[in-house]
């Protein structure tokens, strides 16, 4: 079907599955995270913690958001340059969204070596073999790097490289997004001053 005859501007969507007000909300965003995130896993949202800024999904802990990447790769090198990000979780199933803005900071070696240690061989294989972000010639260059590294890797622990490591976001502004018929959505902030969260609802 060619674009012409599609009507853009007729493509929309009416949200009527939840509401969200005043009454609903908890004091502390990352506990409204999780009492989120805890639906979007009960609703079998598919890949309720994948978020747009991380190539492998992230991990709460208690005042931050952990995700794990490449630090060579473009994602790497650009919070290396400017570390201020945002994050978007975006759970279609639940009519839901939250964007998180923060500071990105390099995860203590010791917590990545942990995670990196959690992982399946696989995995870890393919964090040594890939050139993340870099042109490649073909498929068949990278396969060859996992060759590599299986017989590089057969005869002993495959270590964590030091090109790649967890990244910790320490957040100062939450907002949640739920989606309401007619457009007239409900959106609340949170930003963090002097220690403490501020609540703000927004128009939509």
């Amino acid at each position: 079907m060619e674009s012409s005859n599609i009507n853009i501007a007729a493509i929309r969507k009416d949200y009527t599955l939840k509401s969200f007000s005043e009454s609903d909300l908890l004091k502390n965003p990352f506990e409204q995270f999780r009492v989120w995130f805890t639906e979007a896993i009960h609703a079998e949202v598919n890949e309720p913690n994948a978020m747009t800024l991380a190539t492998v999904k992230p991990e709460l802990e208690d005042d931050c958001f952990v995700f794990f990447t490449n630090y060579s790769s473009n994602k790497g090198q650009q919070i290396g340059v400017n570390n201020k990000v945002a994050l978007v979780f975006f759970w279609p199933e639940l009519e839901r969204q939250v964007r998180i803005e923060g500071i990105a900071e390099k995860l203590e070696e010791y917590k990545s070596d942990d995670y990196f240690k959690s992982r399946p061989m696989s995995s870890q294989i393919g964090a040594h073999a890939s050139p993340q972000s870099l042109e490649i010639e073909n498929r068949q260059y990278l396969e060859d790097l996992v060759v590599k590294m299986e017989e590089l890797f057969s005869d002993q622990p495959i270590v964590r490289p030091n090109f790649w490591g967890g990244f910790k976001v320490i957040a100062h502004s939450f907002e949640f997004w739920q989606g309401r018929s007619s457009r007239l959505h409900d959106r609340f902030i949170f930003r963090k001053s002097n220690n403490e969260w501020l609540r703000k609802r927004l128009a939509p």
